[in-house]
């Protein structure tokens, strides 16, 4: 992994952004992207800077059961509000929250990542070590699949809604093994409510009890953590600070 440390999450949104710009350079194609708070400075760049992805892929990691596209709480809601408004792409996949045959919709979905290869993906960090909605105990295998949502997440989840029972109680991810088909992985996290988990997830063993140890077995994954964060990690050498 390489580790870069900033001093917070503005810098981090700087430092995402030269990233994807990049991967462009470099030709990448298709773009793994995630909804949540973490990545929401990085497009914030990509719209400042007007990068262009007007001929390429976007592919989604989740999406809500049950909500529809125009629900201001679903993750197709979020990605054109927060970037495809502005800065939109050929095509944007994200799974169909509303489908009437979840299996059928999860193994479309998987075939979509296998037609069309990640070449970024982009990720935040749970507070427990998940990726995507790969909670605790999911296989490292895991392909596309539907997820009941545990407790603390759909209490977490709450505030968002003005009736708690709205609240949905599963959603379609990507599995941790459709995770690391991406050719390059890019990890953000910030705050000290991710320190154990980047800890976790860097110095700990590569264990299912935490989803996001699995990138330890990638070849091409970039932490992108600010200093409160990284305030876990042993003293080293190899984190790079900006």
């Amino acid at each position: 992994m390489k580790i870069i440390e900033v001093q917070d999450q503005v810098v981090g949104g700087q430092v995402g952004r030269q990233i994807f710009e990049k991967a462009l350079v470099d030709g990448a194609q298709v773009f793994g992207l995630a909804t949540g708070s973490t990545p929401v400075s990085i497009y914030d760049e990509l719209i400042r800077k007007k990068l262009d992805f007007s001929d390429k892929i976007s592919i989604n990691l989740d999406e809500y059961v049950g909500l529809a596209g125009t629900d201001s709480q679903s993750y197709q809601f979020f990605m054109q509000k927060h970037l495809f408004d502005q800065r939109p792409f050929a095509v944007s996949y994200i799974p169909n929250g509303q489908a009437t045959d979840l299996l059928a919709e999860v193994t479309r979905y998987e075939a979509i990542i296998d037609a069309y290869p990640i070449d970024l993906q982009l990720l935040g960090l749970g507070a427990n070590g998940h990726i995507g909605f790969n909670e605790p105990g999911t296989a490292f295998t895991s392909l596309t699949h539907e997820v009941n949502l545990t407790a603390s997440t759909i209490s977490a989840n709450a505030r968002f809604f003005a009736n708690p029972a709205d609240v949905p109680r599963a959603a379609i991810s990507m599995g941790i093994g459709s995770i690391l088909k991406a050719q390059q992985i890019l990890l953000v996290a910030y705050g000290t409510a991710k320190a154990d988990a980047v800890k976790a997830m860097i110095e700990g063993p590569m264990t299912e009890a935490v989803p996001a140890s699995s990138l330890q077995m990638h070849a091409n994954v970039i932490v992108l953590i600010d200093t409160a964060a990284a305030a876990k990690l042993q003293d080293r050498n190899d984190i790079k600070r900006l």
